[in-house]
């Protein structure tokens, strides 16, 4: 693992309706085999890991990560029509909610136990 950090940061502006500076405070490098654990202040944790073909991107959803206090959700940014994969901490999902309604996001499923995963599969399952 190789961390280059940014000093000082690379500031950019995100956001859609509300925009704000976002901080790039570095790269970090990973080989094969590695992985890194994010943790929040409330003690959260978040791992990636690095394999030969690519990256998991998260622990497993229904797994690791629900023990840690955090649950996986499809998104659509409906402006954009761009998806994305956000881990909300729990019990803050009121604040997830405004951020969704403030940058005009749709849930599209929670991704957050064996039971949602289990019925999402299911419906891609199901003949059309």
């Amino acid at each position: 693992m190789k961390f280059e950090p940014k000093q000082p940061p690379r500031l950019f502006k995100v956001g859609n309706s509300v925009k704000f500076d976002m901080q790039d405070c570095g790269t970090l490098r990973l080989e094969p085999d590695e992985q890194v654990t994010f943790v929040t202040g409330s003690g959260a944790e978040y791992d990636v890991a690095r394999k030969d073909w690519g990256f998991y991107a998260t622990p497993s959803l229904n797994g690791r990560l629900e023990q840690f206090g955090l649950r996986g959700v499809l998104i659509k940014n409906r402006g954009t029509g761009r998806y994305f994969i956000l881990l909300v901490e729990r019990g803050r999902e009121a604040q997830f909610d405004a951020y969704c309604e403030q940058e005009n996001l749709a849930v599209i499923d929670w991704l957050d136990s064996g039971d949602a995963l289990d019925a999402l599969a299911a419906r891609l399952e199901a003949p059309r």
